[in-house]
């Protein structure tokens, strides 16, 4: 089903637009279902990638301003976030031994498992959305995804 028909828009004023609007409509769906997915599992998205991000330097940590600016997206209060996946017993902070002034975020053995259990959740979503494209059209996809991206500033 094309993107016209799936918004029941008759036509597009031009190849730009038809071409937006259909990324606006993939990253929308394939975002509501990771919500879904971390949801139940007591988390947000958002909790999830910084659990993600922490995973991937385990056993070391990072500081709260590395984990804003390894985030998918933009999460306004970052403090605020720690503190309710600290509260979960998921992560925990210590202070920096180079510099007391910063507190260091790990991921905790909760933190761990929880991702374990999602794993198979979040690949069966992967291979949902990106499976069905060759190992080619994945490629490409992520040049696009750069070329779009590369102009933010």
């Amino acid at each position: 089903m094309s993107i016209q028909q799936r918004i029941k828009q008759r036509r597009f004023r031009n190849s730009t637009e038809e071409s937006f609007v259909s990324i606006l409509f993939a990253g929308t769906r394939i975002v509501q279902r990771i919500e879904d997915a971390c949801e139940a599992h007591g988390i947000t998205h958002t909790q999830y990638n910084v659990l993600r991000i922490l995973r991937g330097v385990h056993p070391e940590g990072h500081p709260r301003c590395e984990i804003a600016e390894r985030l998918i997206g933009r999460a306004p209060d970052v403090t605020r976030l720690l503190d309710r996946l600290e509260q979960g017993k998921l992560i925990a902070r210590n202070w920096s031994k180079e510099n007391r002034r910063l507190s260091i975020a790990t991921i905790t053995a909760k933190g761990l498992e929880l991702l374990r259990k999602m794993d198979p959740v979040i690949e069966a979503l992967e291979k949902d959305t990106t499976g069905r494209l060759t190992a080619a059209e994945q490629t490409a996809l992520v040049r696009i995804c750069d070329r779009m991206v590369g102009a933010e500033k």
